[in-house]
């Protein structure tokens, strides 16, 4: 798809003065830069007031939809009136404060911790690789790798998970120099269609901002709902979004313009 211009103004200009919108965003890669590993938490005082600022709105609702764990997402948008979902959507916090598990932890924990100990020994002293718990799931990034080294470990990384899923509720996400072995039901999409779902707002238009291919598959669902995707990217490439802002930093400077657009 060619992206058009992502200005407000012409993205909404047909938009009722009495509409309200609904902003679901990623974290990482679409409102603030990447940490140097997944587990740095540093929280983003600009980014906070922007936020706090769209949460007021009256004509706007907001939802943070991460890979980040729940507790992560707390920490870095610590936010009343705001849907956070963590895990791709397997732990939520309500805008109220409600915590949210869409599986039995449970269930969902001894299945990591059988494949643990194996992902630990197959990159131990290898510092080209981190190996992320998230809880409900396990993220091996191995940013600093080479090509052909991140192929052989991701490999034996995923015939080593692969005996231990038997039940057949985890599967695998990938991404450039990144695995997961998560369970199935963990996507971005089946996290909107739950808020929109359990927290409806009439007649709202669903907007949805990210910048990998996780949040391509929530595009579709935005589309499907009449909304409007918007892709998070430095280079054009093929995309379901209308249209891509460059950086986190021009998405901060869109959402202040998208409250000057709807203040006016």
């Amino acid at each position: 798809m060619i992206c058009q211009s992502a200005k407000p103004e012409n993205l909404f200009k047909n938009l009722a003065p009495d509409r309200h919108i609904r902003l679901f965003m990623d974290y990482d890669g679409t409102l603030a830069d990447f940490a140097p590993n997944p587990d740095v938490v540093v929280p983003d005082d600009e980014l906070i007031h922007l936020l706090t600022q769209l949460t007021c709105h009256p004509r706007l609702q907001i939802a943070i939809i991460s890979g980040r764990r729940l507790d992560h997402i707390q920490t870095l948008v610590p936010i009343q009136g705001v849907w956070l979902a963590g895990t791709y959507g397997l732990e939520m916090q309500s805008p109220d404060g409600q915590k949210i598990h869409v599986l039995d932890y449970k269930k969902v924990r001894p299945i990591i911790m059988d494949i643990k100990p194996a992902w630990e020994q197959l990159v131990s002293g290898n510092r080209d690789f981190y190996l992320e718990d998230k809880g409900w799931s396990l993220a091996l990034h191995g940013n600093r790798g080479s090509i052909e080294e991140v192929k052989n470990i991701f490999s034996a990384a995923q015939q080593l998970a692969t005996q231990q899923m038997t039940q057949g509720i985890f599967h695998f996400l990938g991404g450039h120099k990144f695995l997961e072995v998560c369970p199935k039901i963990a996507t971005k999409t089946n996290a909107l269609e739950f808020i929109q779902k359990n927290d409806p707002v009439s007649g709202s238009l669903p907007v949805y901002l990210g910048d990998d291919d996780k949040d391509e598959i929530a595009f579709s669902a935005i589309l499907k709902m009449g909304g409007t995707p918007i892709l998070v990217a430095k280079q054009e490439r093929r995309t379901q979004a209308c249209c891509r802002l460059a950086s986190p930093q021009v998405t901060r400077v869109w959402l202040e313009e998208l409250l000057q657009f709807l203040s006016r």
